[in-house]
């Protein structure tokens, strides 16, 4: 494991922070206004095996961190609760059928409020959705990255005013097949 990894692996554990000092439980209860404004914390909460261009001191995913995190049911909790504050951020929610039926992503009940922010045109969310899905994918939640990848195609397809653009629709439909490239 290498030594970018290791505070990662604290700061998913609850047993450090971030570069900055904050923990996870801290930036997962921050406002929608602060996750909007703040640009520094979604490569500690979705890390990806790529150094950030946007956050060069964010950590770097490698195999033994990836195996800790398909390893440990409470990592992989807690990037649980990353993704669901920021399903919450976006106006999303992941909903399940029957036992034995895939998730799916919805609009959750502040879609109304919360599309405007990121859907109806493309901004620096676009590319935090598909850091979210390549990171979900790397660190044992692939069905959850499946669904959001998918959902957000389909909500694309079928909301009205949607302004994600082709481009950006195309990383998203690349980012599980990135995710296996870089494994293989």
């Amino acid at each position: 494991m290498n030594q970018t990894t290791r505070p990662l692996l604290a700061f998913y554990r609850d047993q450090g922070p971030d570069d900055r000092g904050r923990t996870l439980r801290a930036i997962v209860a921050q406002d929608d206004r602060w996750l909007e404004a703040t640009h520094d914390y979604i490569q500690w909460l979705f890390p990806l095996a790529e150094r950030s261009g946007a956050n060069p001191g964010a950590p770097v995913l490698d195999p033994a961190t990836i195996s800790a995190f398909l390893a440990e049911t409470g990592l992989r909790a807690n990037l649980q609760a990353s993704l669901q504050r920021m399903l919450r951020f976006y106006g999303l929610q992941l909903e399940a059928g029957r036992p034995g039926d895939s998730i799916t992503l919805a609009p959750g009940p502040n879609w109304a409020a919360r599309r405007s922010n990121w859907f109806d045109r493309d901004t620096h969310n676009s590319l935090r959705l598909t850091r979210m899905i390549r990171s979900l994918a790397a660190l044992g939640l692939a069905d959850e990255a499946r669904a959001l990848q998918q959902g957000l195609l389909r909500l694309c397809d079928a909301e009205p005013g949607c302004g994600i653009g082709e481009r950006t629709r195309g990383y998203w439909r690349r980012a599980l097949h990135d995710v296996a490239a870089h494994r293989a």
